[in-house]
């Protein structure tokens, strides 16, 4: 159960990533604003977005398919990590009882965080990832 349950795990990581990424190339007006909103404007020029977003869909599909993991799954630390401290107003208040503008939406950015540091604290025991499967 072990195993396919770290597929999973893996698979939808990595598909967020993938998500996340093909929507700063084709959907560049919304990735802008996301740049704008949550992230001070980083990345928030047309031409530096779409690269972003190209090596973020490359490292997801790198974490699909459990390649590369001794970089991909700390890449994918750090930009999960940059996600959770973008929304963190909405983990800690969810419902904006304190801070105006949280959006219970955004609570899950924890849950994959925590996600992301499974995938590295059980790496080892991903048999069905493709830098694993030969030993």
């Amino acid at each position: 159960m072990k195993i396919w349950t770290l597929l999973l795990l893996r698979i939808s990581l990595g598909w967020l990533l993938v998500i996340w990424g093909a929507d700063k190339v084709f959907n560049v007006e919304h990735g802008m604003a996301v740049a704008n909103k949550f992230y001070f404007g980083f990345l928030a020029a047309e031409s530096a977005l779409q690269i972003a977003g190209i090596l973020q869909v490359l490292l997801g599909l790198l974490v699909v398919f459990g390649a590369m993991r001794r970089w991909a799954y700390p890449l994918q630390l750090l930009l999960n990590g940059a996600s959770l401290l973008a929304v963190a107003q909405s983990v800690i208040d969810p419902w904006g009882w304190v801070f105006s503008g949280s959006n219970a939406l955004f609570y899950p950015s924890l849950i994959i965080m925590a996600a992301s540091l499974l995938l590295i604290a059980f790496r080892d025991e991903d048999r069905l990832a493709v830098d694993n499967i030969s030993r």
